[in-house]
């Protein structure tokens, strides 16, 4: 099903970007938040398998895909891309939605159960909990951080390949993660899709929060856990006690894969599929 890109604007105006698969009104929204280094065309696929049956939104951060680059290194402060979700609700007009969210976009889903419960009638989490080892930012740091600024959309495949942690894909499916993560620049070569300043960010921001209060107030939500086996973000140990804590929450294991998971794997579609056809 075709789908189209938003443009709209957060509350400072600074232009933000989403993708819109049409669905039926009277199902409750799904709504997609990426990483750090990923953009609104992950979930794509995703899309595609529920066109018709629900509406599915994916939005580009500040900083990231479509969404303009901020002037200030402050505007990608966490509570700011909190609040251009809460803009990004507001101006796509889902007051209310089952928030699916990625590393980065899953602390934003944590942090929304504090802010307004109310909008979140399910959540996903992907490989993101409520604590984050010890040096694991760092790696991420390292990747937003350089611009190699290459030749061609396959260097770009075979430098994400040997960068990133390990991903359960072919070489076709490096090939369509490189084409989302990275974008040919006026001078022919390939760049990020994400300002390379916000590594600065995270090396400011100092050791990553504990968010078990916020974890717990996803409680009235039906929840849902993926988690990459080799993960270095998502310790085994956080994930058993956030299972102790939800003993309802579905959870798909991912052998093999790391940080993060693509929702592709066949371990994790029908699982998913199944989770979010069970939310009216």
């Amino acid at each position: 099903m075709s789908f189209r890109r938003i443009g709209f604007h957060a509350r400072d105006g600074l232009k933000l970007s989403a993708l819109d698969w049409p669905g039926p009104e009277g199902r409750t929204p799904l709504l997609c938040l990426p990483g750090l280094t990923r953009a609104a065309e992950d979930f794509a696929s995703l899309a595609e398998r529920h066109a018709g049956t629900r509406r599915v939104l994916a939005l580009d951060h500040a900083g990231h895909g479509e969404s303009a680059r901020a002037a200030a290194l402050s505007r990608y402060a966490v509570e700011e891309s909190l609040r251009d979700v809460l803009d990004a609700m507001a101006a796509l007009h889902c007051p209310r939605a089952v928030i699916l969210g990625t590393s980065f976009g899953g602390l934003l889903t944590m942090a929304l159960a504090v802010l307004r419960p109310s909008a979140i009638a399910g959540a996903v989490l992907n490989d993101i909990g409520p604590e984050i080892a010890p040096g694991a930012l760092a790696e991420v740091e390292a990747v937003m951080a350089r611009d190699p600024a290459l030749p061609s959309l396959d260097a770009v495949a075979a430098h994400l390949r040997a960068t990133l942690p390990p991903l359960t894909l072919d070489e076709d499916g490096w090939r369509r993660h490189a084409a989302i993560a990275f974008a040919p620049g006026k001078d022919g070569l390939w760049h990020p899709r994400w300002d390379t300043h916000i590594a600065q960010v995270l090396r400011n921001n100092g050791p990553p929060p504990v968010l078990w209060g916020p974890f717990g107030a996803l409680a009235h939500a039906p929840l849902m856990l993926v988690r990459g086996e080799l993960s270095t973000l998502l310790t085994a140990e956080v994930a058993d006690r956030m299972r102790r804590e939800r003993p309802d929450m579905a959870f798909v294991n991912v052998p093999g894969c790391g940080h993060a998971p693509t929702l592709l794997e066949p371990q994790v579609v029908p699982v998913l599929d199944r989770f979010l056809h069970a939310i009216a």
